[in-house]
């Protein structure tokens, strides 16, 4: 991926320049049908209009995981993809879009590092940064997560996590660390394109 694929697109609209981002969700689940739920979350977030697919990684199964110290819930592995795509929608219209989908699926926020039917998390938009409590970007702990890092590495090994560094490298190196929070390809498990 060459510099310019990674430029913000100015496209006049109504009179008004809009910029477009490339945006990166994380997805997981570990309840129910797995593969059907994220299967499900693709299909949704692209729906509505707003989101351009570029392109997700492969399955990727791993351990639950909660930061040093916290407590931990006795739960199932998770499935996990990473999802890139192009928009000109601010980032609080796709929050807001992740978390009705999170809803109308039926996800619980009951038990903090509990369980979940779905989780959406937006990992990167652009190269906007925030500190809002309900959308902190980039994501805070991305950079933490192998479950995270090894599938975006699949897709874009060479972009910049903001202070963090090269993706591919940021992978390699949680990947070496191995352990409970490692990631297992799933290459038995397939994901269908939105139409």
């Amino acid at each position: 991926m060459t510099a310019s694929d990674r430029m913000p697109d100015r496209t006049a609209t109504g009179g008004h320049m809009l910029v477009q981002h490339r945006v990166v969700f994380s997805l997981g689940s570990n309840l129910g049908d797995r593969l059907d739920n994220i299967q499900e979350a693709v299909d949704a977030l692209f729906d509505a209009p707003g989101l351009e697919f570029v392109a997700f990684s492969p399955v990727y199964e791993t351990a639950p995981y909660a930061p040093p110290g916290e407590s931990l819930p006795e739960q199932g592995d998770y499935l996990n993809i990473v999802l890139v795509a192009d928009t000109r929608l601010p980032p609080e219209n796709l929050l807001e879009r992740v978390l009705n989908i999170e809803n109308s699926m039926g996800r619980v926020r009951e038990v903090r590092w509990g369980p979940r039917v779905l989780d959406i998390d937006i990992v990167v938009f652009g190269d906007v940064s925030s500190d809002d409590p309900d959308l902190t970007l980039p994501h805070p702990r991305a950079h933490e997560r192998a479950f995270v890092l090894v599938p975006w590495a699949d897709i874009e090994p060479d972009v910049l996590l903001p202070g963090y560094g090269r993706v591919g490298d940021l992978a390699e190196a949680k990947q070496r660390e191995g352990g409970p929070a490692a990631v297992r390809l799933r290459a038995d498990l397939t994901l269908q394109q939105p139409a």
